[in-house]
């Protein structure tokens, strides 16, 4: 029987239906332990990984027999897709199957951040009645900019012009006759930076886009806006968002990914006391539902590349 590793968290059912057909591994603990994945790799045909395990050059040169990659999400950076195409190894990303879950995170966030309410819970538990510190604003005529305007950023603008919000975005590779331009105004970068009351990242990481936020970009932002990052860490320079927040040329974020996952506790102490942040451990495109979804098209993804073999 052909070898499938999973190296990090899978809907069970969709493991369950991989197992009578092939010898499944499904380990979470092998994202962290590269020296016994190292191991278990040399005999697989396939393997599954979300974007902590690193699928780069020494993995891949261990991997004798690899002829498949799963990805359970869309975002490629750990994985050397040019050694894989050199290799005939297909790589199957989960296009569209988390697009929802994230598109309501960015929104979400907007929201929160907007109308500030969710800061109130510490002080309501001690007795304080912070009303008038805590009249946020409505989501209702902001522009939201969207950097990048991919499926996914393509949903987020239909959530957002439901709850009234108007759309822009900012995305030089789709052509002007896209007809997705209908949802959106296509601004400059320039223009997007200085109009948009929320901004939110959907770009992959790429050399051109690492630290497309950074203090110059921010300091061309209207002030006090909310910025949401659920795309690549490596996308915003997170010590230039910390020093927009405190100066308060940035009104508030919601930070989801990370320069450096996980998070370690020297790193995250640098956002101690700024009460304008969310920070979520990279779950924005996790949720009961996608989990569900990404897992059944990647296990179906794998199925039919293996069994074309």
């Amino acid at each position: 029987m052909k070898k499938i590793i999973i190296t990090e968290f899978m809907d069970q059912v969709a493991v369950d239906s991989l197992s009578p057909d092939f010898s499944v591994l499904y380990d979470e603990t092998l994202a962290d332990n590269p020296d016994t994945l190292l191991k278990e790799i040399r005999d697989a045909d396939a393997i599954i990984v979300r974007n902590r395990t690193q699928v780069k050059r020494e993995l891949l040169a261990a991997a004798e027999k690899l002829t498949v990659v799963g990805r359970l999400g869309v975002g490629m950076d750990n994985i050397d897709q040019e050694v894989c195409r050199s290799r005939n190894i297909a790589v199957f990303p989960a296009t569209g199957a988390n697009d929802a879950a994230v598109a309501e995170y960015v929104v979400t966030s907007a929201l929160m951040l907007l109308r500030r309410s969710y800061l109130s819970a510490e002080k309501m538990k001690a007795g304080q009645w912070p009303r008038t510190e805590l009249m946020g604003n409505e989501i209702g005529g902001k522009l939201l900019g969207l950097i990048g305007f991919g499926a996914i950023a393509r949903e987020t603008c239909r959530i957002a012009k439901a709850l009234g919000m108007n759309v822009a975005a900012y995305d030089p590779f789709v052509s002007s006759e896209d007809p997705a331009w209908e949802m959106a105004r296509p601004l400059s970068l320039e223009e997007l930076l200085s109009s948009a009351d929320v901004i939110s990242l959907h770009v992959p990481l790429t050399p051109e886009t690492r630290h497309l936020v950074n203090s110059e970009t921010i300091a061309r932002m209207k002030e006090g806006v909310i910025v949401v990052n659920a795309a690549r860490g490596g996308v915003v320079d997170e010590n230039a968002l910390l020093d927009g927040l405190k100066s308060g040329r940035i009104g508030g974020a919601a930070i989801d990914v990370f320069e450096t996952e996980p998070l370690e506790a020297d790193s995250g102490r640098r956002f101690e006391g700024i009460t304008n942040l969310i920070l979520t451990p990279h779950i924005g495109g996790v949720t009961i539902e996608s989990n569900v979804r990404v897992s059944a098209v990647t296990a179906e993804n794998v199925r039919k590349a293996l069994e074309a073999e």
